[in-house]
């Protein structure tokens, strides 16, 4: 059986980019540097001169991608988990621009993250631009330019890292597809509730509240 090599530095060609991410919109990938050459140095030098995030995979730069809907539930679903997370001092909770180095040259970057007090270097929160951690749950608000075979990379890579859970959120579907291995997954609909499992436990969300349309307090 014939064994497919990745390519080698600075050789990626929008073939190679395709059958290694899916059908993932070109305008994602940064050109320069080359992929295949892009390194850490690279993911910082651009957040702090472009304000624009990358995540690093395989000496490729993938620039995140979410609209305005997915912004909001993403600081929404995080609003949520902080109020709970600081309520009971379990840890640290990231939003967006929490880049974290999960294997040496792998970058990633979920859209919100629960890190307990355990996996934080002498229980403080880093200083440094990319954190040498792995959360204990990652979220990511799947958006339109996100393919199947990136997402099924990311969750690989994420349990990998010792994550101990991710949640996949569907805005379109209105769903949250649950991940506790990389083979399990439990869907859920707005009909039903998000919960913690055991990494948070009694954390509680009730998706239909979650998904519901926001709008003024006609009362006021």
């Amino acid at each position: 059986m014939a064994v497919t090599a990745e390519p080698g530095v600075g050789t990626w060609t929008a073939v190679d980019l395709a059958a290694r991410f899916g059908p993932i919109p070109l305008h994602r990938v940064r050109s320069s540097p080359s992929p295949g050459t892009a390194c850490e140095e690279d993911v910082i030098a651009i957040h702090d001169r472009e304000d624009r995030l990358y995540e690093l995979v395989d000496g490729v730069l993938l620039e995140k991608d979410m609209g305005t809907y997915e912004a909001y539930l993403a600081i929404l679903l995080g609003r949520h988990l902080g109020n709970f997370v600081a309520e009971r001092r379990l840890g640290i909770v990231l939003g967006a621009d929490g880049m974290m180095r999960l294997a040496p040259g792998l970058v990633r970057i979920p859209d919100v993250s629960f890190i307990s007090w355990d996996r934080l270097p002498g229980r403080k929160v880093p200083r440094t631009p990319i954190a040498a951690i792995a959360p204990d749950l990652a979220v990511e608000v799947i958006s339109r330019g996100n393919t199947a075979e990136e997402m099924r990379g990311k969750l690989a890579d994420y349990f990998a890292a010792d994550v101990r859970l991710v949640w996949y959120v569907y805005p379109a579907a209105r769903e949250v597809h649950v991940h506790s291995s990389p083979d399990g997954r439990q869907v859920l609909g707005e009909e039903q509730v998000l919960s913690g499992g055991d990494v948070l436990p009694e954390f509680e969300l009730s998706l239909r509240d979650f998904f519901a349309e926001p709008g003024p307090d006609e009362n006021r």
